[in-house]
């Protein structure tokens, strides 16, 4: 492809960025080693984890990769933070109290190594067993603990698979940061978190997280951006994680995901497209199930996560695959890039790798210095100029993405060392000639269907994200009030939060208010 071909092929960006899954639990199952034999997944090999001494009496010596029963594993939820993450990637509790005790009472070193070392990623069955047993308050049984160990085919995953086949599938992909959302999501826009790791306390990252976005340079160039999101969620998480930053261009930028399909099929998208799916009921984040203690016990019906990603993911490629526009955006240069924001404590057995620290500031929270990579996450690169059955071996991340940007439309220096040093997508697409949306695949979307049989969501209490969520939306209401939050948010009820969190959408988003109501 000529360097003015390859240019137009990345007219407009689009990234579907979906939440917690490990690559070998959606797409380890992709080829066969016959079909792809330097494809790294899962097929042909005999991969398990230890059950330590110690965990459970009576156990086996170690849990098998196996093939999912149920479209909702495993459940409850595995643990993602931080600690978690070192205790699955090194197989250690460091110290051992630290061994089945809720995160929020960890102690240091919370479980890392002493110095920077190859994963062993045969800690995802010990984790597992006592995050369990922290939640849940009992043991588990076999089958309850081997569902960390539990993988989805291409069958089962129809939509994903497909695609990731008929496109570009990178098996070396990997998350930014050994830890749960905010700072993964927070990383790929800005290549930086501040030096924060978890989510929690609340209001953290919308009040202190000031690293400059790509979102900036790209407004500073002239550059269109937008983020869509499902209004079902009421506000967006990049506008809350990047809130100190992004406040300025709440009412221009972000928007419904119904305004995606609208600009898709008029050629309206902009340069850059970042779009969420929805994180709280009902889901369409393929997320593992929440609230798993409350949920069984009130014998309440499992979330469809997985389903609803699907049925979102067929929506979207839909969209770009049909978009026909003569002189805006379109099917040839259009490129739509599926990934998940971290692996969310789902099994995985390539080691991530060290990492270029974002700067020289020193350690930040919990001592780490960002040296290292998260787990490999499912990503998907999908465009006219791809070669169908294409497998991307060399290692990318998600700061890869604002290199892309960067390169693609001249936008200055890096943001940070680490996007510094990152690959961009510009070698991907290969072909001399564009696949036309004939040739590519035909997908059905999932049928599925949402609710709750025995409460309202309302009437529930907030999961853990929805709480996460309105703290940082609460704790930024009052920094740009001067003000203490106007309420608590371990103790705000579900439906008193959902109204102030309508209140502020109005406020803050009235171009998406405007929407909804007419």
């Amino acid at each position: 492809m000529s360097e003015k071909e390859l240019s137009h092929a990345l007219d407009h960006i689009v990234v579907l960025m979906f939440e917690n899954r490990s690559f070998d639990t959606l797409l380890g199952s992709l080829y066969s080693q016959s079909e792809m034999p330097n494809f790294e997944g899962i097929n042909g090999k005999k991969l398990s984890n230890t059950v330590p001494s110690g965990l459970l009496n009576d156990a086996p010596a170690s849990v098998p990769l196996h093939v999912a029963d149920n479209m909702d594993t495993p459940d409850p939820n595995p643990g993602e933070e931080y600690p978690h993450v070192n205790t699955q990637l090194f197989g250690k509790f460091d110290p051992e109290g630290n061994k089945f005790s809720d995160v929020d009472d960890m102690k240091n070193p919370f479980n890392s190594p002493p110095s920077i070392s190859t994963p062993t990623m045969d800690g995802f069955v010990a984790d597992y067993i006592s995050t369990f047993k922290s939640e849940m308050k009992r043991n588990p049984t076999y089958k309850e603990y081997a569902q960390i160990m539990a993988v989805y085919t291409p069958d089962q995953l129809p939509v994903l698979s497909a695609i990731a086949r008929g496109f570009a599938v990178f098996d070396h992909w990997f998350c930014d940061v050994p830890t749960q959302t905010f700072a993964n999501r927070s990383f790929f826009h800005a290549a930086s978190s501040s030096g924060f790791v978890d989510n929690l306390p609340f209001g953290k990252f919308s009040v202190k997280n000031d690293a400059p976005t790509i979102f900036e340079r790209l407004e500073e160039k002239g550059v269109s951006w937008k983020v869509y999101f499902d209004p079902e969620q009421i506000l967006p998480v990049t506008a809350l994680i990047h809130a100190s930053r992004l406040y300025p261009f709440f009412a221009t930028r972000f928007h419904t995901l119904d305004d995606f399909f609208v600009d898709a099929r008029s050629g309206n998208l902009p340069a850059y497209s970042f779009i969420e799916p929805n994180m709280v009921y009902p889901h369409t984040d393929m997320h593992p199930p929440i609230m798993g203690r409350l949920r069984i016990d009130l014998h309440l019906p499992r979330q469809n996560a997985i389903l609803g990603g699907e049925h979102l993911l067929s929506q979207v490629y839909s969209a770009i695959k049909n978009s026909s526009s003569d002189n805006g955006s379109n099917w040839s240069n259009t490129f739509f890039l599926i990934t998940f924001d971290e692996h969310g404590g789902t099994f995985d057995h390539v080691p991530p790798p060290s990492a270029t620290s974002p700067d020289s500031s020193g350690p930040g929270e919990m001592g780490f210095r960002f040296d290292r990579l998260g787990v490999r996450v499912p990503t998907i690169a999908v465009s006219a100029w791809i070669r169908p059955g294409t497998v991307i071996s060399e290692e990318f991340r998600h700061t890869s993405m604002i290199r892309t940007l960067m390169e693609r439309w001249s936008l200055g220096v890096p943001l940070t060392e680490r996007d510094a040093t990152a690959r961009s997508l510009f070698s991907v697409s290969t072909l001399d000639t564009p696949v036309t949306p004939d040739r590519w695949p035909d997908i059905t979307a999932p049928e599925i269907t949402f609710g709750h049989e025995v409460l309202s969501a309302l009437e529930l209490p907030m999961s853990l994200m929805e709480r996460e969520m309105a703290g940082e939306a609460l704790y930024f209401e009052g920094k740009l009030s001067s003000m203490n939050p106007a309420a608590d948010p371990n103790s705000i009820r579900h439906r008193d939060a959902h109204d102030h969190m309508l209140r502020l959408r109005d406020t803050w988003f009235p171009q998406i208010a405007k929407r909804i109501v007419a």
